[in-house]
């Protein structure tokens, strides 16, 4: 009895174990670099979470306002390129350049914003041509 309870624990601390590796996801398997996005829109959300940070932005479609999600690097890769929650105060109106999503949804891996200032900053995430991202490794 003593045995079969040791091995669920063991088990169990297995399954604990991989849920972040669920939770993380490789470029290719989730976005397509045949379908390169250019958005306009406002910052409507920020999120700065591990792994991959997010910033929601509203962009104007001929149907109306459409919410876009967009996926950066982990919070201290943007913090190193400049980007922080002064940089993105909701309402800000930026261009995001990056890949949609392979399942059409309305998502995009970002490769980098334009500010109307006119900086460019990269969002250090895992699109193709960022410097540090997975997929110049």
């Amino acid at each position: 009895m003593r045995t079969k309870l040791m091995v669920g624990v063991a088990g169990f601390g297995f399954v604990l174990a991989a849920t972040p590796v669920w939770a993380h996801h490789a470029f290719a398997a989730v976005f397509d670099e045949n379908r390169p996005v250019e958005l306009r829109g406002a910052v409507s959300k920020v999120e700065l979470i591990n792994p991959h940070s997010w910033i929601w932005i509203d962009v104007e479609t001929p149907d109306g306002m459409v919410a876009w999600g967009i996926e950066g690097g982990s919070p201290n890769s943007l913090i190193r390129h400049g980007i922080t929650r002064n940089t993105l105060v909701i309402g800000t109106e930026i261009v995001v350049v990056g890949y949609g999503a392979r399942d059409g949804s309305n998502q995009a891996v970002g490769a980098s914003i334009t500010l109307t200032d006119g900086r460019k900053l990269f969002l250090g995430g895992s699109a193709p041509g960022q410097e540090g991202s997975g997929a110049n490794r």
